[in-house]
């Protein structure tokens, strides 16, 4: 076999993926499989702003990893991609010089590695978008066009590709093959051509929208319009506290725009736990008021009509799994979902922290909001409404491997995607004869 490596270095952590096919097998579709994921130790590579020169190192433990999985023999032929997200794409609008360091820093790490270095970057939103939506799609085997399946294909519904829905700490995308061709805003559209057939996929992804940006989105926001330094939060549960420094929360590009003077330095929350106050509270942060094209997601930005089956991965996954809301049997009804998400935020903080006490504090007292979020972001954002809900489907992983970009990203890279269709394998001598004697029947 033969073996590949990408580091996802997202806003809040960064893992690491290693990828498996046979080398003959190289261009089939769907050969591609991950074995390996170790999750890096410490922040996202954005949290070493201060410390430029920590961010290569904290991956050594995860590509020591790499190194016992892969064969000895065949670790200078393995390539090494790292691509960064959005908690990077912030950074260098925040502080580009650090955002560099940072860079070189991992770069240096990655060549001391014995694999073949071919990149560290950050890649951009629509990138992202487009990856995720290959990898969900190569996975499910979307893109097999062997004779038979294109057969099968006809016979099934028209809309053979997946949707891709992508959340993460401080972005969020979209992606789907619309129906109709507009070309209204032709940004938004990116053309692949895929084994022999040809895609035109919508994406968009929106900078500051993953649920941590979200939640400094929201919290400067409520500062606004605070009278003392205490802050009563419906999106937190009942009994929990927390103290943030107000600098923190405004130095960030996310939430600059709203700056001004604050006579307290500090900002107390104390939990509500109401959700649909807390709904109400998130909505204000999609606008919806004015839109320039025939439909809008919110901003402002284009969104042609939902089309086909999606698949949510990456937070909508984690978020949604952690409040068993992800059975994919029968998906469950979107009046569930906002109930479940209701009777959670409602259970006082105590009794949730004992019940879950395993897992870290800063998450779990995340899951209120994030799950709120999901539902205003999907119904609000996106307008899934009750009927179309149920083509949503909540992935962590398909077969072995993780839903996520870095697959696609893989794929497209070491060209392991042909363009055109590969030609069909000849026949056999058996089938050959066969054909022979059916044709000469036939002819009889």
């Amino acid at each position: 076999p033969q073996y590949g490596i990408v580091l996802d270095a997202g806003s809040s952590h960064t893992n690491l993926y290693v990828y498996e096919w046979p080398a003959e097998k190289e261009n089939d579709t769907g050969v591609v499989q991950q074995v390996e994921v170790c999750k890096v130790e410490g922040p996202g590579i954005s949290g070493y702003s201060h410390d430029t020169e920590k961010a290569g190192p904290s991956l050594a433990q995860c590509l020591r990893q790499a190194q016992d999985v892969i064969p000895l023999k065949q670790h200078h032929e393995t390539p090494v991609y790292l691509g960064a997200t959005a908690g990077m794409r912030l950074l260098s609008l925040e502080n580009k010089s650090a955002a560099d360091k940072v860079l070189l820093s991992v770069e240096k790490t990655l060549r001391s590695a014995p694999f073949s270095f071919q990149g560290a970057r950050i890649i951009s939103g629509q990138e992202e978008g487009a990856y995720g939506w290959i990898t969900i799609n190569y996975l499910l085997g979307n893109f097999k066009q062997s004779g038979w399946t294109k057969l099968l294909h006809s016979l099934k519904s028209k809309s053979e590709t997946s949707g891709a829905l992508d959340l993460g700490g401080a972005s969020t995308q979209i992606t789907f093959v619309p129906n109709a061709l507009s070309s209204e805003s032709p940004e938004n559209l990116l053309y692949f051509r895929l084994y022999g057939k040809d895609y035109l996929v919508y994406t968009h992804s929106f900078l500051c929208y993953g649920k941590d940006q979200a939640l400094q989105q929201k919290l400067a926001r409520d500062l606004q319009t605070m009278e003392n330094s205490s802050l009563f939060d419906p999106c937190f549960h009942q009994g929990y506290q927390r103290t943030m420094n107000i600098s923190n929360l405004l130095k960030n590009p996310c939430t600059s725009t709203k700056k001004k003077q604050f006579p307290f330095s500090q900002l107390y929350i104390q939990g509500e736990g109401d959700y649909q106050k807390c709904r109400r509270n998130i909505q204000k942060l999609f606008n919806k008021t004015n839109c320039p094209y025939s439909s809008c997601s919110f901003n402002g930005i284009y969104l042609p009509p939902l089309q086909g089956d999606f698949g949510a991965f990456s937070a909508f996954y984690f978020v949604m799994n952690f409040l068993n809301l992800t059975s994919e049997q029968s998906p469950v009804p979107l009046d569930k979902v906002a109930s479940t998400i209701e009777s959670f935020c409602a259970r006082p903080w105590q009794e949730v922290k004992t019940m879950y006490h395993q897992i870290k504090e800063k998450y779990l007292s995340e899951y209120c909001f994030s799950g709120a979020y999901i539902l205003s972001l999907l119904e609000n954002g996106y307008e899934f409404t009750e009927k179309n809900w149920q083509r949503i489907h909540f992935l962590g992983k398909i077969g072995s491997s993780d839903a996520g970009w870095t697959l696609g990203y893989m794929l497209n890279l070491t060209n392991m995607i042909p363009a055109e269709e590969p030609a069909m394998p000849p026949l056999s001598h058996g089938s050959y004869v066969g054909l022979m004697v059916l044709c000469s029947l036939v002819l009889v």
